[in-house]
């Protein structure tokens, strides 16, 4: 994995910086952070650095502790200058939030501090993710600078659009997702090998479906997409082609790695997904479909109350059963995953059910009874069913789970080309 500096300059978006440390150490990094003095107004050293599990430094005249030396890696015997250290050891060297000032020092060459320092000595790639007031991003000169580091080889990871610090404030200058700017440093950072998925195809479905009643109304779940889209991440970190066929899932960061197709009701995630599915290695079935749809829906008006009405009755039909349509179809060598949200006793005996009846080769099953884990949560535990047993895997963030998943998907993958 990468050894990842963080620079991380004044603002309020400096938060941010804090989950992304946290995805990247997660996802196997070694992360060090240098800060500049304004950026310690917005969150302390000691916050990252007990994300890190290594020394912060704000000043390039202070003492390293660690020598210059990234988390597992031994120190060197001598004193080395921090911002000649630290990028001479750094795969990739991430300046995010970027502020307007930093962003002008940096093409301009100025190092009149630690950040802008190891800046120059970098010879690592340089990714710049800006963040600030929307008439700071857009005034000539910010824009200058950033044409001038992206002439000389930066990337520039462009902000989003959307609410700004200020009150009222809208506009672009949004500091990116950390999860945007995790997928853009695994871009720059050089593969040490194959991945584990190197090759492949995956094919995830994520978030819940939703059928129309009226115009206005529709029968639906609580289903986030999160551990889908966790899913549909780490399968591309570990060298997997990935599309996610997803169903009502707005708000999530999409990873840039990733294709995603946008669907709304379980007709149009199957159609979504039989389209890709042949061409596919591995189905990862996250997606929560919902049963029944209503039967005659008016998606052209909205249904309206009667004086005296009490009550309606609404007829129900069954959906398709996405998994099992395509467990038909499957061809050999594809590899095929279910997901079972359960409510209380009797999930795994249910998940074991599934595994026979629709015929894959792994059944996740979590307890949604549980508040914690699950639908809106940004964490999980599940237990994944195989043929050969159950693998327990105990509550912990989404990325994590998604990881544990597929390595179960791996280890099925080799047992199938060892089996006669």
């Amino acid at each position: 994995m990468a050894r990842i500096l963080l620079g991380v300059s004044g603002g309020i978006a400096a938060y941010k910086a804090l989950e992304l440390v946290r995805l990247a150490t997660r996802a196997g990094h070694a992360v060090r952070v240098v800060q500049t003095p304004a950026s310690e107004r917005f969150v302390g050293r000691a916050s990252f650095a007990a994300l890190t599990g290594a020394p912060v430094l704000l000043d390039e005249f202070e003492p390293d502790p660690a020598r210059g030396a990234f988390p597992g890696d031994p120190p060197p015997a001598h004193d080395p200058l921090s911002h000649l250290e630290l990028v001479a050891n750094a795969d990739v060297y991430v300046v995010a939030p970027a502020s307007a000032n930093t962003i002008g020092k940096l093409a301009h060459g100025l190092a009149d501090n630690l950040l802008t320092s190891a800046a120059l000595a970098a010879t690592c790639p340089l990714l710049v993710a800006p963040a600030m007031n929307n008439h700071m991003w857009e005034h000539p000169a910010t824009r200058a600078n950033v044409e001038a580091l992206r002439a000389r080889g930066a990337a520039i990871l462009a902000p989003g659009t959307g609410a700004l610090a200020s009150k009222g404030e809208h506009g672009a200058g949004r500091l990116a997702e950390p999860a945007e700017i995790l997928a853009a440093i695994e871009k720059l950072v050089p593969a040490e090998g194959p991945g584990p998925l190197d090759g492949l195809t995956v094919l995830v479905t994520a978030g819940g479906t939703r059928e129309p009643i009226d115009s206005v109304r529709y029968i639906g779940n609580r289903s986030s997409g999160r551990m889908g889209f966790a899913l549909a991440g780490v399968a591309a970190r570990l060298g997997a082609q990935v599309t996610v066929v997803a169903a009502n899932v707005a708000d999530l960061p999409r990873d840039p790695r990733v294709t995603y197709v946008d669907v709304q009701t379980a007709g149009e995630l199957l159609d979504a997904a039989r389209a890709r599915f042949a061409a596919s290695d591995v189905l990862l079935m996250a997606a929560a479909v919902v049963d029944f749809r209503p039967a005659d829906a008016r998606t052209d008006t909205k249904l309206k109350k009667q004086d005296g009405q009490d009550d309606m009755t609404l007829a129900l039909a069954r959906t398709p059963d996405i998994l099992a349509t395509l467990g038909a179809e499957r061809r050999d060598g594809q590899t095929l995953v279910g997901f079972a949200a359960e409510h209380g006793d009797g999930a795994l005996a249910y998940g074991r059910a599934k595994l026979r009846a629709k015929g894959v080769d792994a059944i996740v099953v979590n307890d949604i009874a549980r508040t914690d884990i699950g639908f809106d949560s940004a964490a999980n535990e599940v237990t994944i069913v195989t043929a050969a047993g159950e693998t327990p895997v105990p509550r912990a963030p989404k990325p994590e789970v998604a990881r544990a998943i597929l390595d179960v998907v791996v280890g099925l993958r080799a047992q199938a080309v060892m089996r006669p």
